[in-house]
Order: C-alpha cells, then sequence, then structure tokens
C-alpha cells in the first residue's frame, strides 16, 4: 500500500506542477478567509479517484472535499487522510515549497505516511515500525533526525514559515541556547526537514488541520522524532467534531530536554 500511495502522490504532484509551470489554474477564498486553488481541487479529486479505484472500501477524508459529520465517520476503523497541497499560499507566491501528503489512520493515529514535493523531486514515506526514507532522482536511503553532539547546549536549528511572523513563536522560546532559523514553506514539509535531519524543531502557532500533520507525524516518528500539541501531549485523528489541530511542535533529537526550550500552555494564538 505504501508504494501505491507514493504512486498516487507523485501522479497529483505532476499534475500540480503542470498547473504551477502554466500559471492555469484560479485563485479563491474559503469562508475562514485562507487560499484555495483549482489545482488545490484538481489534485484532491484525483488522489480520491485513484485511492477509490484501488481501495473502495476505506473512505477517503481530504481538506478540500466535502466532510462527513463526526456521526458518521467516529465508526471509521481505517480512512486515508489527504491535503492535496500542503502550502497553497506557497504555491500562490510560487516559491515551491508545498507538498502532497497522503496518510493511512488506522485506530485514530496514522500508520502510512507519505509527503511529496514536486518542486524538489522529492518523497518521504515512512510505516509505522518499518523506518522512513526519502527518495529522489539519486536514489532512496533511510532518514534520521539530526542527533546533536551536546543535547543539552548545542545550537539549535529551528525551521520557521517564510509568511508568518516569526515574534510570535520566538516569544515561546526561553532558552539562552543558540538558534539558527531555517525558512521553509508548508508543515509538512518543514517535519520532512527534521525528520531528515536538516533541522531540529518547528512550532506551529495558527490554525491547521489533522490533514497538516497525519503523514508527516508517520515520517517523523520513524525517523526518531515525535510531533505533540503545546503542551507536549499527543496529537489526535478524529476523536472530535472538529478537525482542526491545536498548535503544536515537530521535534528532533528525542536526548534533547525540549520542554526547557519551548513554553508550554500558551493562550492559542488566533
Amino acid at each position: 500500500m505504501l508504494d501505491t500511495l507514493a504512486g498516487i502522490a507523485r501522479e497529483a504532484g505532476e499534475r500540480i506542477m503542470q498547473l504551477y509551470e502554466r500559471r492555469d489554474y484560479s485563485t479563491y477564498q474559503k469562508p475562514d478567509e485562507s487560499p484555495v486553488t483549482s489545482a488545490d481541487m484538481a489534485a484532491s479529486e484525483l488522489i480520491i479517484d485513484r485511492l477509490q479505484q484501488v481501495y473502495p472500501d476505506i473512505p477517503v477524508l481530504s481538506e478540500e472535499s466535502e466532510h462527513e459529520s463526526y456521526q458518521q465517520r467516529r465508526g471509521w476503523q481505517r480512512y486515508f487522510l489527504i491535503d492535496p497541497i500542503d502550502g497553497t499560499q506557497e504555491f500562490i507566491s510560487r516559491s515551491g515549497d508545498f507538498a502532497v501528503n497522503i496518510a493511512l489512520v488506522e485506530d485514530n493515529q496514522p500508520t502510512l505516511g507519505v509527503i511529496f514535493w514536486p518542486a524538489g523531486n522529492s518523497l518521504y514515506a515512512a510505516k509505522r515500525g518499518e523506518g522512513a526514507y526519502k527518495t529522489t532522482t539519486a536514489g532512496s536511503q533511510q532518514i534520521r533526525v539530526r542527533a546533536l553532539d551536546d543535547p543539552q547546549s548545542d545550537p539549535i536549528i529551528i525551521a520557521i514559515s517564510r509568511r508568518q511572523p516569526r515574534a510570535p513563536v520566538l516569544s515561546r522560546i526561553q532558552t539562552d541556547r543558540e538558534l539558527q532559523p531555517l525558512p521553509a514553506g508548508s508543515c509538512s514539509l518543514k517535519a520532512c526537514f527534521i525528520a531528515e535531519g536538516k533541522a531540529d524543531c518547528f512550532l506551529r502557532l495558527g490554525p491547521t488541520g489533522e490533514w497538516d500533520t497525519a503523514a508527516a507525524q508517520v515520517i517523523v516518528s520513524e525517523a526518531g522524532g515525535t510531533i505533540v500539541n503545546e503542551n507536549f501531549e499527543p496529537i489526535t485523528y478524529n476523536q472530535t467534531v472538529s478537525l482542526l489541530n491545536p498548535n503544536f511542535l515537530v521535534l528532533g533529537d528525542p536526548r534533547v530536554d525540549w520542554q526547557s526550550v519551548f513554553i508550554a500552555r500558551q493562550p492559542r494564538f488566533r
């Protein structure tokens, strides 16, 4: 199944890049004022169609599709959770830092995840218990979070958004350790950079959906890291009426005392 999901993510990525390179898409605004494009919708339709052809008995939940009520989906034992373009604002601004996310969620936890970065022609994939891998034109290799020489004092590389103000994130950091910012785009790509050791941590403040973290959670976990909410508690899936995430952290080297780095239990930024 992981290979099948990877193939579908690549196909969707190729379709997105065709529209991206030709600038053949329209931009709209959702009711929550976040942007969406016709490329998001085209990718969503493609992914849903391919998944339903191969796995007709498994429900599919996409950010850009109509969402079933909680009464319907609360009984799902397994389902696919997708974000056809994670980083729509990056797509619109033409930075190239956007990705296709597909995850399989079983018993309310992601067990398979693929993230395809079309502009970088890079595929990140993981299956619970079997490690995380990155595939490029040079081949496939297992990835791990960066192991710091001194987990308690070495400089920390923090992935940080190009679009959002830095001040709210930096205000949540309470360490005197040196911080080295790594500007990046979508949430899932920041998570992948942590999984492969390019960065050590990432704090996301503000609204995201469960589709933003599901695939990344498998990949980061299998690479030795973790994704938790701002109180260092596990992220949940399909366990509430809302599909929105809390503020969350993506953390690398588990030997670091991350609770001494980030301030917990703060009001949610809106």
